[in-house]
């Protein structure tokens, strides 16, 4: 369970009650799905919203603790953007992190929302940010195994890539949050707005919509057609695969937007 604050090993929990004070009460996390735990753990000093995972061996870490010890490491890069990071605790073949509760909704990416403005402010902010020392992921290396070249995609921009509606959090005076940066990369600036259009056409848009909204960003605007061709057919095929390997651990969804973009791509080619 995600909210299963015994799980964690004993010495976990005393590190993260350092920050907290003992534990008063454990909420769990509604959504999200890169942490084996995930909760809001508030305790007699205040609250933290944790996130750990176990390793795969004593000394191996696997994809979920990997992603949480790039978010230690980022987080404190972008206070502009990012939670900040409380504490993080490490023990018993566990890695917990601790961050700054944000009291906020989650974004709405609905055609005429006032949230995709917020989110217009976030990229445009990113995309001027120079890319912390710490990000040492390259985006490019994920789609090497999709396409004969993903050459396209590489470059020294700062990406977050999962710029979801979950990942933006906006609270009562409006300041938004972006969550969740265990995936940051360096890469070729549209690639974000790239990874943003499928979260777009989830929301109803039309990728022709999508796209108009995207057109906004000199990134993109100034991208090779081919380049964002190759993008959309890419998570296409990845999708196709997942669905292929494990129809019930691939969302239809994310197939079908991934598929239709695709298609607008090659139709607008055409």
């Amino acid at each position: 369970m995600r909210g299963d604050w015994t799980r964690l090993p004993e010495d976990v929990r005393a590190g993260i009650t350092e920050r907290t004070g003992p534990v008063r009460r454990v909420r769990a996390a509604p959504s999200g799905s890169n942490a084996a735990f995930a909760a809001t753990v508030t305790g007699a000093a205040g609250a933290a919203f944790v996130k750990a995972a176990p390793k795969t061996a004593p000394d191996q870490d696997g994809a979920q603790v990997r992603a949480l010890r790039r978010e230690a490491l980022i987080a404190p890069c972008v206070p502009e953007f990012a939670p900040r990071l409380l504490c993080t605790a490490e023990a018993g073949g566990w890695l917990a992190v601790g961050f700054e509760v944000v009291n906020g909704r989650h974004a709405d990416y609905s055609p005429g929302s006032p949230d995709l403005e917020t989110l217009a402010k976030a990229i445009h902010h990113l995309q001027g940010t120079p890319c912390p020392a710490p990000v040492e992921m390259r985006v490019e290396r994920r789609w090497e195994s999709l396409v004969p070249d993903a050459s396209p995609m590489a470059g020294d921009a700062f990406l977050h890539t999962d710029l979801n509606p979950h990942n933006i959090l906006i609270e009562a005076d409006d300041r938004a949050y972006v969550v969740d940066w265990g995936f940051a990369s360096r890469g070729a600036p549209w690639v974000e707005i790239a990874q943003v259009v499928p979260w777009l056409l989830h929301a109803g848009h039309t990728p022709a919509d999508a796209e108009r909204w995207a057109a906004r960003f000199p990134s993109w605007a100034g991208a090779a057609p081919a380049a964002i061709d190759l993008h959309a057919h890419a998570s296409a095929e990845r999708w196709r695969r997942r669905a292929a390997a494990d129809p019930n651990a691939a969302p239809a969804a994310n197939l079908a937007v991934a598929q239709q973009w695709a298609n607008h791509r090659t139709s607008r080619a055409l």
